[in-house]
């Protein structure tokens, strides 16, 4: 068994990683487990540029493959806000919330997507990374009480329940983080076995 590293020290990104990785063979650990490490500054202008960032400090600290993502939520009417600032908008996700609700007050247009980019760094290096979107809209009020961040706003298209009312198992067919998982689910059974050499 691979481990891997996922550098990110949310509980909740950790656990849907388990979930979605489930059945591969690989042991993921996360920053939790490198009490030690500091992380990175997130100064790029991309989610693609933030999650080269934290896979790439994340690798060389623990010289492991580690892969990070950075994600948020793009709001057609707020010109694609929060965007990469979607962590920090505001001080918690309630309060992250109220601000996109209280910005979109009087708007008509309330067209969002949930982006992801994964990131995979080994050996100082950017090997790979992978970008999954999900388009839905946002709703007056917050519903559900699954999920974390923006979910009890999002409703994806195709569906009547926000992304905090749906199960995990449903969220985790459709998600962004889902989509962006199933293409390094391809590049992990494609690649590992040359990986696992280098490792070796």
């Amino acid at each position: 068994m691979t481990k891997i590293i996922a550098a990110t020290h949310n509980q909740h990104k950790l656990e849907e990683y388990r979930e979605l990785l489930d059945g591969q063979d690989l042991e993921i650990v996360s920053l939790n487990d490198y009490p030690e490490y500091a992380e990175p500054e997130e100064n790029g202008k991309t989610f693609e540029e933030n999650a080269n960032i934290k896979a790439l400090s994340g690798a060389n600290y623990c010289d492991i493959l580690t892969f990070a993502d950075d994600s948020g939520l793009e709001v057609e009417a707020l010109d694609n806000a929060p965007g990469i600032y979607s962590s920090r908008y505001a001080e918690n996700d309630p309060a992250r919330i109220a601000r996109i609700l209280k910005e979109l007050d009087g708007k008509e247009n309330r067209r969002a997507r949930f982006v992801c980019v994964i990131s995979i760094a080994f050996n100082k290096e950017i090997v790979a990374s992978f970008r999954g979107e999900v388009y839905g809209k946002i709703i007056d009020e917050p519903r559900g009480s699954n999920g974390f961040g923006y979910d009890p706003v999002f409703v994806p298209d195709g569906f009547d329940k926000s992304f905090a009312e749906l199960s995990q198992k449903e969220k985790n067919k459709i998600s962004h983080r889902a989509n962006a998982i199933e293409k390094v689910i391809e590049f992990v059974e494609d690649e590992m076995a040359i990986l696992d050499d280098e490792l070796s």
